[in-house]
């Protein structure tokens, strides 16, 4: 049994389609889950109930987090230790091998141009802080003997059928899609990458199914190269067959959209990752895996075909 905690978001119902390469025993987990394949088995549970967290946990041989608790730090720093110290837990109970999907926000802002797995851990913001913690939770038990676990981390990530959890949805395809101008932070002349979520999920797929995989860390593969916020807007625009009109949004400007967006509300303290190149390298997982990373335009075609 393969098991997905927070299984209905972007990552998890991706996540679902590409397990089945390796298993049919999937189970998914969370409030009210869905079938994403047929066979896939539901496990409706509060993830922040520790009992309902192991008795989703047992009898699973790899268990995937991918949950995704509101985009608020109160929110985050009240859940994540919490309901991690539940999933490590339940993880060395019922010897459970722990596959964590993490992001970015714990690293030093100073080594985001080509940032790895090696980057210094020193992050900015508070929300930063508490994926450092989580992340330093799991390695530590990891590095005492007494849990096997990876972690694979994703750069923003972009990708279909995302709802509300894409800055690069909200920012850009949503508003170009209705006529409006698109937004972006700090500047638009910084490069900034992003993970394909259908890539992201297979990814993690392989790895959680590699032995040799854990107790590491590792970068999802995400395309080279990747264009500035000027150019994302240019290429976005173009395949929906609309102008690049754009506004750079101020600090006011974010907490004005944040009356409208939800994810937006939260970013004044993330800007940081849009007024310096944002660059995510993923040559390790390239070195090690042959798979074929989805080209930025190849999935900007794939997001305006499917969703608009």
């Amino acid at each position: 049994m393969q098991t997905i905690l927070g299984a209905g978001g972007a990552i998890g119902m991706e996540l679902a389609k590409a397990l089945t390469e390796y298993t049919s025993k999937i189970k998914l987990v969370n409030r009210h889950p869905e079938k994403v394949n047929d066979t896939d088995q539901l496990f409706p549970a509060d993830l922040l109930d520790r009992a309902k967290v192991f008795e989703a946990v047992q009898g699973s041989r790899i268990v995937y987090v991918t949950v995704g608790f509101p985009y608020k730090l109160k929110i985050w720093q009240q859940n994540w230790p919490k309901f991690i110290k539940y999933v490590i837990d339940a993880c060395i109970e019922h010897k459970c091998k722990l596959v964590f999907f993490d992001n970015i926000y714990m690293y030093d802002p100073n080594f985001l141009d080509g940032m790895n797995e090696e980057t210094p851990i020193n992050p900015p913001s508070k929300k930063g802080k508490v994926r450092a913690e989580i992340a330093g939770m799991i390695m530590e038990k990891v590095k005492k003997g007494e849990l096997e676990a990876l972690i694979a981390r994703s750069a923003d990530f972009y990708g279909p059928n995302i709802k509300n959890s894409s800055i690069l949805t909200e920012m850009v395809f949503k508003p170009l899609s209705t006529g409006k101008k698109a937004n972006w932070m700090a500047s638009l002349n910084y490069k900034h990458s992003f993970t394909y979520t259908p890539d992201a999920a297979k990814a993690t797929a392989l790895l959680g199914n590699s032995p040799q995989a854990y107790n590491q860390v590792w970068h999802l593969p995400t395309a080279k190269n990747p264009y500035t916020g000027k150019e994302w807007i240019e290429a976005i625009a173009g395949e929906m067959g609309v102008k690049p009109r754009f506004q750079v949004a101020s600090r006011l400007i974010i907490k004005i959209l944040g009356l409208f967006i939800p994810v937006m509300r939260e970013m004044p303290e993330m800007m940081y990752q849009y007024d310096r190149d944002y660059v995510f390298n993923s040559d390790k997982f390239d070195s090690h895996y042959n798979f074929k990373t989805t080209p930025y335009l190849e999935g900007i075609k794939e997001i305006v075909r499917s969703d608009y």
